[in-house]
Protein backbone atom coordinates (compact mmCIF):
# COMPACT_ATOMS: atom_id res chain seq x y z
CA UNK A 1 0.00 0.00 0.00
CA UNK A 2 2.77 2.18 1.15
CA UNK A 3 4.33 1.88 -2.38
CA UNK A 4 1.54 3.19 -4.25
CA UNK A 5 1.44 6.09 -2.38
CA UNK A 6 4.66 7.58 -3.12
CA UNK A 7 4.99 10.60 -5.30
CA UNK A 8 6.78 10.67 -8.65
CA UNK A 9 10.46 11.47 -7.13
CA UNK A 10 10.27 9.32 -4.51
CA UNK A 11 8.99 6.09 -6.72
CA UNK A 12 11.99 6.69 -9.63
CA UNK A 13 14.32 6.88 -6.59
CA UNK A 14 13.06 3.25 -5.45
CA UNK A 15 13.59 2.28 -8.78
CA UNK A 16 16.75 3.51 -9.18
CA UNK A 17 17.92 2.17 -5.99
CA UNK A 18 16.86 -1.54 -6.82
CA UNK A 19 18.70 -0.96 -10.12
CA UNK A 20 21.73 -0.02 -8.80
CA UNK A 21 21.29 -3.06 -5.73
CA UNK A 22 20.95 -5.32 -8.16
CA UNK A 23 23.39 -3.96 -10.95
CA UNK A 24 26.49 -3.84 -7.82
CA UNK A 25 25.00 -7.81 -7.15
CA UNK A 26 25.66 -8.80 -10.38
CA UNK A 27 29.13 -7.00 -10.85
CA UNK A 28 30.25 -8.38 -7.13
CA UNK A 29 29.42 -11.74 -8.63
CA UNK A 30 31.35 -11.75 -11.60
CA UNK A 31 34.33 -9.65 -10.22
CA UNK A 32 35.45 -13.02 -8.49
CA UNK A 33 35.91 -14.75 -11.61
CA UNK A 34 38.69 -12.38 -12.69
CA UNK A 35 41.56 -11.21 -11.10
CA UNK A 36 42.04 -7.67 -10.37
CA UNK A 37 43.96 -4.80 -12.29
CA UNK A 38 45.33 -1.85 -10.61
CA UNK A 39 43.77 1.48 -11.43
CA UNK A 40 46.17 3.19 -13.48
CA UNK A 41 46.74 7.27 -12.49
CA UNK A 42 44.87 9.01 -15.33
CA UNK A 43 41.90 6.68 -14.19
CA UNK A 44 42.02 7.82 -10.70
CA UNK A 45 42.41 11.60 -11.25
CA UNK A 46 39.34 11.00 -14.16
CA UNK A 47 37.38 10.18 -11.66
CA UNK A 48 38.19 12.35 -8.78
CA UNK A 49 37.63 14.79 -11.68
CA UNK A 50 34.12 13.41 -12.81
CA UNK A 51 33.37 13.60 -9.04
CA UNK A 52 34.34 17.27 -8.20
CA UNK A 53 32.09 17.64 -11.27
CA UNK A 54 29.01 16.50 -10.14
CA UNK A 55 29.81 17.81 -6.57
CA UNK A 56 30.46 21.48 -7.68
CA UNK A 57 27.60 21.08 -10.24
CA UNK A 58 26.09 24.12 -9.15
CA UNK A 59 27.90 25.95 -10.86
CA UNK A 60 27.46 24.48 -14.70
CA UNK A 61 31.00 26.37 -16.17
CA UNK A 62 32.68 24.37 -13.23
CA UNK A 63 30.76 21.43 -13.31
CA UNK A 64 30.88 20.46 -16.74
CA UNK A 65 34.49 21.72 -17.11
CA UNK A 66 35.87 19.35 -14.62
CA UNK A 67 33.35 16.31 -15.81
CA UNK A 68 34.73 17.08 -19.76
CA UNK A 69 38.28 16.84 -18.54
CA UNK A 70 37.50 13.71 -16.36
CA UNK A 71 36.11 12.18 -19.42
CA UNK A 72 39.01 13.09 -21.53
CA UNK A 73 41.34 11.49 -19.46
CA UNK A 74 39.84 8.41 -19.38
CA UNK A 75 39.74 8.49 -22.99
CA UNK A 76 43.11 9.01 -23.14
CA UNK A 77 43.62 6.32 -20.64
CA UNK A 78 41.68 3.59 -22.54
CA UNK A 79 43.74 4.86 -26.01
CA UNK A 80 46.75 4.60 -23.78
CA UNK A 81 45.78 1.09 -22.45
CA UNK A 82 44.63 -0.05 -26.08
CA UNK A 83 48.10 1.03 -28.07
CA UNK A 84 50.49 -0.92 -25.48
CA UNK A 85 48.54 -4.77 -25.50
Amino acid sequence: MYLFSMDASQGYLAISITILAIVALLLFIAGRKKPREDLSGLVAISLALITAGIVFGENLLVGYSLIGAGVLLAVIDIYLTMTHQ
